[in-house]
């Protein structure tokens, strides 16, 4: 790859660091991915597209992932004119509300809002001074994955607490906007405009899984709210669960708030009612044996199939209903389970379809198209890098 100009995107998350390179043309081509994953594991490893993983040493802490991400990174980029560096950022707060050029300012304020995300900003802060001080010359844009639900309806957002938290910024803001931002506009791309405004729901479901309502092509609501941690039960984050059990925890066992936050963000979900795996794989695998394993896939489909129901009394009805992320694109079993009994809402799956891995699974006479589709964050956010270089997307008003 020489003499073409690149954007290169990195996506930093708890357990690893993914990248990307793209070739800078229209449509946008991904040329090279990797990441290092496993940090803080024994056995970390460095991936590449093609290639055999690389056991690494041990890395123990994201800076020196970080480290080995840009290093990997700037041989891909060897012989090409680096245009930019995208970064997805999980939090925006009240404040970034769309993808904008990374300066001083910017960094100063993502460090203020560290306390709403405290396990992803430092990272993410991290991981942009690393690559500037990398790249100096280089362009430096974020994109944020609370951005795509910042014109949800005031009452979506609204937490029903004293109401000048508000104020504060204590307000549901929703994530994984990126891959949300994606999967709309595939739908444009393959079922046109009008079905890109219709009533949509999409399910992003991996280790970390959430839902979204669209209407218009706006988003109405989503499962995740003040933190990743609410909303539907994930691999290791409990979803949405009664705040009394702080208290009582504290008062049963003098569980801090600490302790508790670590508790709902890293035991809970699948890994804390199976006690065994936050894996989906390995859960269905021993369910017909293991009755905690079987309790936890029944939690994660109810979960998933009342925020539907929810989502439908919201919209007025469905007429997609998109099946994305890890779990949600790979594995039919889960798709079929959620779907079974939504009849009543049009929601019907084809079982040879779905078996196949279809990119639509519901038939062809179905009231609502049901479509398995992959996401993909990073080409979102090389679009924007781009965009933003070549001065074509609108400046952020925010001011930091």
């Amino acid at each position: 790859m020489t003499g073409a100009g690149v954007i290169l995107t990195l996506n930093g998350g708890s357990s690893s660091i993914k990248f990307a390179l793209f070739a800078a043309q229209t449509p946008l081509v991904r040329v090279v991915s990797g990441a290092v994953e496993g940090i803080g594991s024994a056995n970390p490893q460095l991936r590449v597209a093609g290639k055999p993983a690389t056991a690494i040493a041990a890395t123990s802490d994201h800076d020196s992932a970080g480290e080995l991400v840009l290093v990997e990174a700037e041989r891909q980029v060897a012989g090409c004119k680096l245009i930019a560096v995208g970064h997805r950022i999980v939090h925006g707060g009240p404040v970034f509300v769309r993808p904008q050029r990374i300066g001083p300012a910017m960094l100063a304020a993502l460090r203020r809002l560290r306390p709403l995300d405290p396990e992803h900003l430092p990272v993410e802060v991290a991981l942009v001074m690393a690559a500037m001080r990398r790249f100096p010359d280089i362009p430096q844009v974020a994109c944020f994955d609370t951005a795509f639900h910042h014109t949800m309806p005031r009452v979506a957002k609204l937490l029903p607490i004293p109401l000048h938290y508000a104020s504060e910024g204590v307000i549901r803001y929703g994530f994984h906007g990126l891959s949300y931002t994606y999967l709309l506009g595939e739908v444009e791309r393959l079922d046109g405009a009008a079905a890109a405004r219709g009533r949509i729901v999409m399910a992003h479901l991996g280790s970390g899984a959430s839902l979204a309502a669209v209407y218009d092509g706006k988003p109405v609501d989503t499962s995740m709210g003040f933190t990743p941690a609410s909303g539907v039960p994930m691999g290791t984050r409990c979803g949405d669960i009664d705040p009394g059990l702080a208290a009582y925890l504290a008062r049963t066992e003098t569980i801090s708030t600490a302790a508790f936050d670590h508790m709902a963000n890293f035991e809970s979900g699948l890994l804390g009612l199976s006690e065994t795996s936050a894996d989906m794989r390995e859960l269905l695998a021993r369910e017909a044996t293991d009755p905690r394993a079987a309790d936890a896939v029944l939690s994660f489909c109810y979960a998933i199939k009342q925020r539907i129901g929810a989502f439908a009394a919201t919209l007025g009805g469905i007429d997609s209903l998109i099946f994305s992320g890890g779990i949600g694109a790979n594995t039919p079993a889960i798709r079929a389970r959620v779907c079974d009994g939504l009849g009543f809402l049009g929601i019907v799956v084809d079982a040879r379809r779905n078996a196949d891995g279809a990119a639509i699974v519901s038939p062809d006479a179905g009231a609502v198209v049901v479509r398995v589709m992959p996401t993909d964050e990073e080409v979102v956010i090389a679009r924007a890098a781009r965009d933003l270089t070549d001065g074509v997307a609108e400046p952020s008003t925010a001011t930091p």
